[in-house]
């Protein structure tokens, strides 16, 4: 925990009201016995939850720097429908297949909302881009347009040239390390594909390093992924006790400046676009949409685009690269798992070529091992929700209006009641005979989550990660460098928006195709 915050949280608790008025308090928020006995048919009361909570912070001093673990603990004891009171919020903890199914199916609607939280003001421009963004109209035609523009069956199609391109140069710059004996730092070179691939289909070209975007997409998610005191407890706000504020003003004037120079080079460059492409980039659509605003009901700015820009590539390239990472963390970690992955690919594809796109729905092992591993790190692990409309009623638990739901998705990949008691095992076989997809429809595997405001972008990260897994695996062995032992790959995580590992992964290469490139 920060040291102001611990400070501030030992001023509290020695200058404010004693526990037994905090209790009476608390008991209070519960409805009176008396009314629930008079209307047995509308319960009315909010779900279970630890009844101790502290003034001003409620039951904020239960979470320390990874939240989605301390969420379990908790959520173990008091029921995977969980009440806490997050400063002065009301927070609704979901951690069970059963309980997401009821808040991202049944109830989707009634909890479509984003909470408003200070990142977004700075960094997607007063939530006027498409992650962050509040349901309702302008959110649906946003949604559809950046699903029609860039992430179709089609569009993701149009682009398999370039991916082949991308992870081929990546295999030729690994092979050189492996010749040499050296060590590849697998962390730096997924990053770089995967950003590479992303820039390119949202913005038309390589960056060539000016608009390099990776190390402040991890800022970013680290600043959205904090819990903000200002956004739990706001009279707070002005002190900034957590001095997130000027990094969050930095950050936000070095990611416009970087959009502003991407938008102004497209905007200069229009003509040439249109002579020499047989196709616009997403940038060059959405700057063709706002020339023609009186013609659409959507009424686009500047800062729409560039907030809509940012959460393309970020949640392109920061997600598909966090998950590439993890799993193969685990098949390092698991080297019988990664052989059974390497026999099936040299037995369907061969060791005379590299393996195509089409190539990937063949490969069974390989689909079962990438969803095991986003079953066990899901790469955003606390999904947020709003209710953002009126009062609910969920599987007899009342709901206020503005709760925040926190879908503990890692929780929900681990439940021993969906998984057995080997959940937190990596068993590739458990999906062998399963029809358990991470589409959105099986709510014991939401890693992309489910409903109205899941991933639009699942088919193409998805093809992403196969195709980069599938690439690495099939060209080289691998083993750990140093002397290592797989019981030595350190798992430990950072905690953010998404879920990144918190060393860099290495390991040496052997390129092992008869093939040259």
């Amino acid at each position: 925990m920060p040291p102001l915050f611990t400070l501030l949280l030992l001023i509290i608790i020695t200058t404010l009201t004693s526990v037994t008025l905090l209790i009476i308090k608390t008991n209070k928020t519960r409805s009176p016995p008396s009314k629930q006995k008079h209307k047995q048919s509308q319960p009315s009361i909010l779900p279970p939850g630890p009844l101790l909570r502290l003034p001003i912070l409620g039951h904020l001093h239960l979470l320390g720097s990874n939240p989605h673990r301390d969420l379990r603990r908790l959520s173990n004891r008091h029921g995977p429908i969980m009440h806490l009171r997050l400063g002065q919020v009301p927070a609704i903890v979901v951690s069970s297949p059963q309980s997401a199914k009821l808040f991202l199916k049944v109830h989707d609607l009634a909890f479509a909302g984003r909470p408003r939280v200070q990142a977004s003001e700075y960094l997607s421009y007063g939530q006027k881009g498409l992650v962050f963004a509040q349901y309702g109209p302008f959110w649906r035609d946003m949604r559809k347009l950046c699903t029609l523009e860039l992430l179709t069956n089609a569009k993701v199609e149009m682009f398999k040239g370039m991916r082949r391109e991308e992870v081929c140069g990546v295999v030729e710059e690994v092979r050189g390390v492996g010749v040499v004996g050296g060590v590849v730092e697998l962390s730096e070179m997924v990053g770089r594909v995967v950003e590479d691939m992303s820039y390119r289909m949202i913005c038309g070209s390589k960056d060539g390093g000016e608009f390099e975007f990776k190390e402040s997409i991890k800022e970013m998610s680290e600043l959205f992924g904090a819990f903000n005191l200002s956004d739990f407890v706001p009279f707070l706000r002005p002190f900034d006790l957590q001095g997130l504020v000027p990094r969050m003003k930095s950050l936000s004037k070095e990611l416009d400046r970087k959009l502003m120079k991407i938008i102004e080079q497209h905007i200069q460059d229009t003509t040439t676009k249109q002579e020499g492409k047989d196709y616009k980039d997403f940038i060059d659509i959405m700057l063709s949409l706002m020339e023609s605003n009186n013609e659409h009901e959507m009424q686009l700015d500047l800062d729409h685009i560039k907030a809509i820009v940012m959460d393309m590539i970020g949640a392109s390239t920061d997600t598909s690269a966090t998950a590439i990472l993890w799993i193969f963390s685990e098949l390092l970690k698991h080297p019988n798992v990664r052989k059974q992955v390497q026999d099936e690919v040299r037995n369907i594809i061969g060791m005379d070529r590299m393996v195509e796109e089409t190539d990937l729905v063949k490969l069974k092992f390989l689909n079962m091992a990438i969803k095991e591993g986003l079953r066990l790190h899901p790469v955003i692990p606390l999904v947020y929700h709003e209710n953002y409309e009126k009062d609910v009623v969920v599987d007899n638990y009342f709901i206020p209006k503005k709760a925040r739901i926190i879908i503990n998705v890692w929780a929900i990949g681990r439940d021993p009641n969906a998984w057995s008691d080997s959940a937190e095992e990596f068993d590739p076989s458990r999906f062998a005979n399963s029809d358990i997809e991470v589409y959105g429809q099986d709510f014991q595997l939401i890693p992309f989550g489910s409903g109205r405001r899941g991933c639009p972008g699942l088919q193409l990260g998805l093809r992403v990660v196969q195709l980069v897994l599938a690439q690495l695996l099939h060209c080289f062995d691998w083993e750990l460098p140093y002397g290592m032992l797989p019981c030595d790959v350190d798992m430990t995580e950072k905690f953010g928006l998404a879920i990144s590992r918190a060393k860099p992964l290495l390991a040496k290469p052997t390129f092992r195709l008869n093939i040259n490139l």
